[in-house]
């Protein structure tokens, strides 16, 4: 059974930084797409970031986090990473953890993961003086 454990959330200051990890629980990482989803509390999930299988690399990032995060894997220890660096308190949300088989899941213009895909409960992120 795929499983996957976030970790890495907390109270951090405005212009603070937080390296979210995603652990995954999958035999062949390497093929899978990885995205981060986030949501805040009466708001819709939005999707963060995502990266391609590592045959094909692609980056997305959404416009409000350009130049401000960072996603990264590790397909040796079955680890994503969300580098987030100067963190606004609109960040503040739960940061959920997908992962799919999905070819097309991740590409540099969007991230659309399928109804197959795993999800993570999720680490919260507060960004707050």
């Amino acid at each position: 059974q795929v499983q996957l454990v976030e970790s890495g959330g907390g109270l951090v200051q405005p212009g603070g930084s937080l390296r979210l990890s995603c652990g995954a629980r999958v035999f062949n990482l390497e093929h899978y797409a990885i995205g981060w989803f986030r949501q805040a509390p009466g708001k819709e999930r939005e999707g963060v970031s995502c990266i391609a299988s590592s045959a094909d690399g692609s980056t997305y990032l959404t416009n409000s986090v350009k130049g401000r995060f960072t996603i990264s894997r590790d397909d040796a220890r079955n680890t994503a990473y969300l580098q987030m660096n100067n963190l606004k308190p609109e960040d503040t949300a739960a940061y959920i953890c997908v992962i799919d088989y999905f070819e097309r899941a991740c590409t540099r213009a969007h991230m659309v993961f399928s109804a197959d895909a795993t999800w993570g409960q999720g680490t919260q992120v507060t960004v707050s003086s």
